[in-house]
């Protein structure tokens, strides 16, 4: 994706089966636990690279002794940090009790992250500030061990101050920027009510679906309660992606199929997706439940996950994204007149590069089909040379853009730092026959268009092709996310600019002002959830004129070639993704009413010119 945005977050989760002594026999090391969290975690390192944090409650706590542990960073490399501090906890003891490793007893009792619950977590700041206080996971402390709460979670909520007015709680500074805070007081409010009311057998089910039946998002959350009862669940409409895999040994959790296989080599049916609705609830002498807590609703979950988010070493993502790159195939053979001779191939790194892959097969059955169709016709017409000409035939591919190591300026005048951001990106000279050959280039996505505007397409130029195509595997994002990813100023998208200047070349801005005056009604009427006003933006114009906008928008003034752009199409998309149908920042589709109300109020916030978030 050239125009980088904050997105997901990762979630680990661990519960040890068996004693630490039987891990110290059969795996080698006491710290099992411990290294597998790590690599659950580095293996989902794509998921948030903000800041990150871990907890962990040892079952079985001596009265008094602490039996619950956090700890957080927002260290450049924050997994490193905070693994590289629990390391240094480890070399502590050791100077004093250097065979301390070989007695798991012992090392349970003085390490603080020792523990048979395990809870990891991966930051990218959706909501509040990047500092270590914001970083998951969150505690709650009481006297009593089961009203102790560690909460974690990939989501964002939409509806948090109505949460507070449920609770009769007025937020702090802090709490108004966190959506975690006021998840972790509404949980904890139903486990104190819960434990009043059953303080021998606690339902945790009836805690989670009392609780999250209130949150409006879409969510994958971990906690671990301080008596060893602990859970993940998924939101109703699997919005956010969940995974879990059971043995024997251990119980894992995680936002990512691949990462439990890789860090516990199992194969893909091993591992289970957590269906929406649904917790896993683990109680905390070691028996587990998968149960449907909440009524699931029509499937919605993040095709986002499949074009760019997850990593692509999930065999069904990788084959996801090549056929959106394949589906691609035939309006970009349009675009060029199917002149392959004269066309060169490639991607804009590091993201695109499997819906390339997809992208340059489909040019490779078009080209093969056209190879079977002239032998044909040649009957016995040929000579090995001929036949040779004909079979070498291949699609022209190079590696044109570059992406560079990551530049910093020390320039601060404005027309000095859009020169240096130019050069993000290289490009490979001497590839490209000027005028003559067409680059074309695909993309994950098109959010902003604001690196494809101030350095790709400028780069690209230089080459002096005949014509530059851009392609996005992804449709026109037209909406703000409001489920986890960062995007919710409507000014930020190209395609709603886009839309404007249309808009605006008709002399019809007018409508602007009419949605306006209707969000406000809707407003003033606590109706801002009950439809998607932005919608009319676009009816007027097919996707066709948007993405000739979009093309002139992200062309340069002083670039002299021409610039075309090319997106997938909604039907495509579905096709190639089939089990991820959420696709609101493309449609305006909200799974939940809460999104309409963040369209609808960055609409506002667009109106009135305000640079703040929808939600």
């Amino acid at each position: 994706m050239s125009d980088a945005i904050k997105h997901e977050c990762g979630l680990a989760y661990i519960r040890l089966l068996k004693p630490f002594s039987y891990y110290q026999q059969k795996k080698g090391t006491a710290l099992y636990g411990l290294n597998k969290l790590y690599l659950l975690m580095e293996k989902q390192h794509n998921r948030g690279q903000d800041g990150a944090g871990i907890a962990a409650v040892k079952l079985n706590a001596e009265p008094g002794y602490p039996f619950m542990h956090r700890l957080r960073s927002i260290a450049t490399q924050a997994i490193a940090d905070v693994f590289a501090q629990v390391g240094k906890e480890i070399q502590e003891l050791e100077k004093y009790q250097p065979e301390i490793r070989k007695h798991p007893g012992l090392m349970k009792g003085h390490l603080n992250f020792m523990g048979e619950l395990l809870l990891g977590h991966l930051r990218y700041g959706t909501q509040g500030k990047n500092n270590a206080d914001f970083c998951h996971p969150f505690i709650k402390r009481d006297i009593l061990p089961v009203r102790n709460l560690a909460l974690a979670g990939n989501f964002n909520l939409v509806n948090t101050d109505e949460l507070f007015s449920i609770l009769n709680i007025e937020p702090g500074a802090f709490q108004k920027q966190s959506d975690l805070a006021a998840m972790m007081e509404v949980v904890h409010h139903f486990i104190v009510k819960e434990d009043e009311a059953n303080p021998d057998a606690m339902s945790l089910s009836s805690v989670l679906q009392k609780s999250f039946s209130l949150f409006d998002g879409g969510y994958n959350v971990s906690g671990l309660l301080g008596n060893g009862d602990s859970f993940v669940i998924r939101d109703p409409y699997g919005i956010r992606p969940s995974y879990y895999y059971i043995n024997e040994e251990v119980i894992v959790a995680a936002s990512e199929r691949a990462a439990i296989r890789t860090s516990f080599h199992v194969g893909e049916n091993e591992v289970k997706e957590l269906m929406p609705g649904n917790a896993l609830i683990v109680k905390s002498d070691g028996t587990y439940s998968i149960e449907q807590v909440l009524e699931p609703k029509e499937r919605k979950a993040c095709s986002f996950e499949r074009i760019y988010f997850s990593r692509g070493s999930d065999e069904k993502i990788y084959q996801e994204r090549i056929a959106l790159g394949y589906k691609l195939s035939n309006n970009v053979l349009k675009s060029i007149d199917n002149n392959l001779k004269h066309s060169i191939f490639s991607f804009i790194p590091n993201t695109a590069e499997v819906a390339f892959y997809g992208l340059l097969k489909g040019m490779e059955d078009y080209l093969n089909k056209i190879k079977l169709q002239r032998i044909m016709s040649w009957d016995k017409d040929y000579d090995e040379e001929k036949m040779a000409e004909m079979i070498n035939r291949k699609i022209r591919v190079e590696k044109i853009a570059i992406k560079d190591v990551k530049m910093r300026t020390f320039i601060t005048e404005d027309s000095n730092r859009a020169e240096m951001v130019q050069h993000v990106y290289d490009i490979t000279y001497g590839t490209v026959q000027k005028g003559v050959d067409t680059l074309i280039m695909i993309d994950d996505s098109i959010v902003r268009g604001t690196t494809l505007k101030e350095s790709i397409i400028k780069m690209l130029s230089r080459l002096e092709p005949k014509k530059v195509i851009i392609v996005s595997s992804a449709p026109q994002i037209r909406y703000p996310d409001c489920y986890g990813i960062d995007m919710s100023k409507l000014g930020d998208f190209i395609a709603f600019k886009a839309a404007l200047a249309l808009l605006e070349d008709r002399g019809n801005t007018g409508l602007l002002d009419k949605l306006y005056e209707r969000c406000i009604v809707l407003k003033e009427n606590n109706e801002l959830h009950t439809e998607n006003v932005v919608k009319q933006v676009y009816t007027s114009f097919t996707p066709i004129e948007i993405s000739a906008k979009i093309a002139q928008l992200i062309t340069p003034t002083d670039v002299n070639v021409p610039v075309e752009v090319i997106y997938q199409t909604i039907e495509d998309l579905h096709a190639a993704c089939p089990s991820n149908l959420g696709d609101w920042y493309f449609t305006g589709n909200y799974p939940t009413l809460g999104g309409n109300r963040v369209v609808n109020k960055a609409f506002m916030n667009f109106m009135e010119g305000k640079d703040v978030r929808g939600y």
